[in-house]
């Protein structure tokens, strides 16, 4: 964890949950409004269909809600699309976007997410900018250059430390239950460190970098205390609160070390 930077967990519930679903989210405020808001930041990016309703839920407590995607424009003719200012206009306080699985389900290329993070932007809602290789770029050697790619075409110009967050999701790590070697997150956040570093000065030094794939509560002290990674991007284990804030104690437990 990057020194003066405040974690952020962020759960990512995708298309799971249904209003009965809000339990967990109740659960995993009170969680953290109890014994965890002083470590860290908490995020829960629900459906769409449940933004509205969550938000209410959570609306006198620290716990952001995100969307999970959003369309470049702001209204228009884009049938089943939700725009960033639906999404503000929900209650969130934030957006997902170039999740591995809009790039590769939707075919979505790094110049429309970093327009889409530009939406986000223009309505205010941290945005989280997602970057990954695939396991075939890194059993060939390209996961840095990958990642610089992706980076370098995803990232807004406008991007400050309070507004964009980016989290890395090895593609080959999403819910398959792998995790790489902390060596090899080590030296992925170190990368991405320099390149933001680099571009965007000190902003970029402190922007919060999430690591996201097979995040658990067994792992994620390890993965938490790994120097970069300033919090995580949760899927699956983010939709029971246990779970959940069993990853959000990580960061109780490396103070306490």
């Amino acid at each position: 964890m990057t020194p003066k930077i405040k974690p952020l967990v962020a759960g990512n519930w995708k298309m799971n949950g249904l209003h009965a679903s809000l339990h967990e989210l109740e659960a995993m405020t009170k969680g953290y409004n109890t014994e965890l808001r002083g470590f860290l930041d908490m995020l829960v990016c629900v459906p769409a269909t449940l933004i509205h309703s969550a938000a209410k839920r959570t609306s006198n407590t620290s716990v952001m809600i995100g969307g999970q995607d959003c369309h470049i424009n702001a209204s228009g003719a884009h049938t089943g699309d939700c725009s960033a200012e639906m999404i503000a206009d929900c209650g969130a306080n934030a957006v997902i976007v170039g999740h591995s699985e809009r790039r590769t389900d939707h075919g979505e290329s790094s110049t429309t997410v970093k327009a889409k993070a530009g939406a986000g932007l223009r309505v205010g809602l941290l945005t989280i900018v997602c970057i990954g290789e695939t396991e075939a770029e890194r059993k060939s050697g390209r996961t840095l250059e990958v990642l610089s790619e992706q980076l370098g075409q995803s990232m807004p110009d406008s991007a400050t430390a309070d507004t964009v967050a980016v989290a890395y999701e090895p593609v080959w790590a999403i819910g398959t239950g792998l995790t790489p070697a902390v060596e090899d997150v080590h030296e992925a956040h170190g990368f991405m460190r320099k390149q933001l570093t680099e571009r965007f000065g000190n902003e970029g030094s402190r922007m919060r970098l999430l690591y996201g794939g097979s995040v658990k509560p067994e792992n994620a002290t390890e993965l938490m205390a790994i120097e970069n990674v300033d919090g995580a991007l949760v899927g699956g284990a983010s939709l029971k609160a246990a779970d959940f804030l069993g990853i959000c104690n990580a960061y109780r437990n490396i103070k306490n070390t």
